[in-house]
């Protein structure tokens, strides 16, 4: 009976391993492909590639499992090299990254380089190219050694129940399942939220601590014991220290991506947050640059062009400029320039609730020179009483506010470029047709649209999805601001004379802004010749299409080379 009650025990306590350890597997595909995701910019594909590459790999990790000739041995073996690659790849692959993106700057500064001569090609291109494409090689690499798990587990439970299972693969997968579809779980709803190099410590401490469970149990099955018992100790030692440093080593790693100093950082529920300052000397303000998941948002230095092309056109052209609507925009930069037309309220309505924190009340979660910066820049504009935030997905929320009968005189879109999965639903015919439903009669909506140049089918593709959703007139319209380049916006109206008929109209724009004045205005609706000649060719973006989205990934390909 003793024995009978040890075989279940074990048998259960093996299945539970399993289980874990399948949840561990599933966390380390997801942290190795958000960072790639961050590293690589192309979200969707690479994390495609990542899973796939892990699942091939994990494959050839079962085949591979037949070698191991002792599976007690093998499995603690295993445990530790799984531990140890799941706890340090993200620190080295953010390392490598790094070196290959300052090397070039050494290189430059030793032979006295003009900044315009940067080696960037060459050798250069290829080991920055290698670096980039670490996240696979460790991708790689755990799938191989994840992949061994199953089979060792399967061949310990046979060896100590001393006889064939029927049944033992089918219980083995089965645990293996569960415990990855409460891996996603786990991920989901507490490691999304925390830094990932926490996130991969205690991680890879789940797989140490399996290993130290069957150091304990088989103990007498074991040929490595002092080895074993020595590493498990030296190992618990770098996860506690990557859990307690890793994130602010990852940090200055990641710094070192950057041009200018970076100030602050913060990895929220949905992106990272990167705050850049550039010291210009006592008489002058410094540069704040602020970045989301490595993409620039705005420079203080030209955000004023921006968010004054932004702003202005529908706000001069609209009746009345009472109530007004802003998707995105938890800078509160765009906000602050609304607010100069006197509004009776104003409605913000952004995702990231931890992105407004810091801009609405910066000095709680920021040093104070870069909160002051950040105030001097929105004028607390966050803080103003006319203003109702709502911390939700537009894509959902703007069906609260049609069921509550919400009508605006302007709409404001001011969303970061489709450069996500996520975000295409923000850029189709769907989402734009219901904010249609939100608009006055005689209102206009203005939209941040991406580059014309730079991503010129990704452009003319959002103004016909406007088009398609219902709009009586969509017009687009280009400047240049310095920090982004060539850049552009689609504005709107529901009904009557067409926005540039409406600006026409006017002698002067009713605010005086800071680069913005009418003749200028005018003049951006004016594009060279031909620019729209494929526009038949360009397709508008519907609801599941990702038509925008694969346009502006592919346009971002080809600005870098990779297509």
């Amino acid at each position: 009976m003793t024995s009978k009650k040890s075989y279940y025990l074990d048998d259960t306590l093996l299945i539970l391993t399993m289980a874990v350890l399948a949840g561990c597997g599933l966390v380390y595909e997801y942290l190795l492909s958000h960072y790639a995701g961050r590293v690589l910019g192309v979200m969707e594909s690479t994390i495609y590639t990542m899973i796939g590459l892990m699942i091939v790999s994990m494959g050839l990790g079962a085949f591979a499992a037949r070698k191991v000739k002792c599976a007690f041995n093998g499995f603690v073996w295993l445990e530790l090299i799984i531990a140890l690659l799941g706890s340090i790849a993200i620190l080295l692959i953010g390392g490598l990254i790094a070196i290959t993106q300052i090397f070039p700057h050494i290189i430059a500064d030793m032979f006295a380089m003009p900044p315009d001569m940067l080696p960037q090609g060459g050798i250069f291109k290829q080991l920055n190219w290698l670096a980039m494409k670490t996240p696979y090689l460790f991708g790689v690499l755990l799938g191989f050694f994840i992949g061994m798990e199953i089979p060792l587990i399967a061949r310990i439970r046979e060896d100590i129940h001393q006889k064939h299972l029927v049944n033992n693969l089918g219980t083995i997968y089965g645990a293996d399942y569960v415990g990855a579809g409460i891996g996603a779980a786990v991920w989901v709803l507490f490691l999304l939220s925390i830094d990932i190099s926490k996130a991969a410590a205690l991680t890879a401490s789940l797989n140490l601590i399996a290993g130290a469970f069957f150091i304990g149990r088989y103990w007498q099955r074991l040929t490595w014991k002092k080895t074993f018992v020595s590493l498990h100790i030296a190992l618990a030692l770098i996860i506690v220290i990557m859990f307690n440093y890793g994130n602010q080593w990852l940090n200055q790693m990641n710094s070192l991506l950057y041009l200018d100093k970076v100030v602050h950082t913060q990895k929220t529920r949905y992106q990272q947050l990167t705050f850049t300052q550039r010291y210009m000397g006592l008489e002058n303000s410094s540069i704040i640059n602020f970045y989301l998941n490595g993409r620039l948002q705005f420079s203080s230095i030209d955000e004023h062009i921006y968010h004054d092309y932004l702003v202005a056109p529908a706000l001069a052209a609209s009746a009345r400029q009472e109530h007004i609507l802003i998707i995105g925009g938890g800078d509160g930069l765009a906000l602050r320039d609304i607010l100069t037309y006197n509004p009776k309220s104003v409605t913000l309505v952004d995702l990231d609730s931890e992105l407004i924190d810091i801009f609405q009340n910066p000095h709680q979660f920021v040093e104070h020179d870069l909160a002051e910066n950040i105030i001097h820049l929105n004028r607390a504009s966050l803080q103003d009483e006319r203003v109702t935030i709502k911390r939700a997905d537009a894509f959902i929320e703007i069906n609260e506010l049609i069921k509550q009968r919400k009508v605006f005189d302007s709409i404001i879109v001011d969303l970061p470029d489709p450069s996500h999965p996520d975000l295409n639903k923000l850029y189709s015919v769907n989402f734009y047709a219901r904010l249609n439903q939100l608009l006055s009669g005689d209102g206009l909506i203005s939209i941040q649209s991406t580059s014309p140049y730079h991503a010129k089918d990704t452009f003319i593709s959002i103004g016909k999805t406007v088009k398609a959703a219902g709009f009586a007139s969509v017009e687009q319209y280009h400047d240049n601001v310095p920090s982004f380049g060539e850049w552009g916006w689609t504005i709107a109206a529901k009904n009557g004379a067409s926005p540039s008929m409406r600006l026409n109209q006017l002698s002067q724009l009713s605010k005086a802004h800071q680069w913005l004045n009418l003749e200028t205005l005018k003049a951006a609706f004016i594009f060279p010749k031909n620019f729209y000649l494929n526009k038949e060719d360009i397709k508008e973006n519907t609801l599941g299409s990702h038509t925008i989205y694969q346009l502006h990934q592919n346009a971002w390909k080809d600005q870098q080379g990779l297509n």
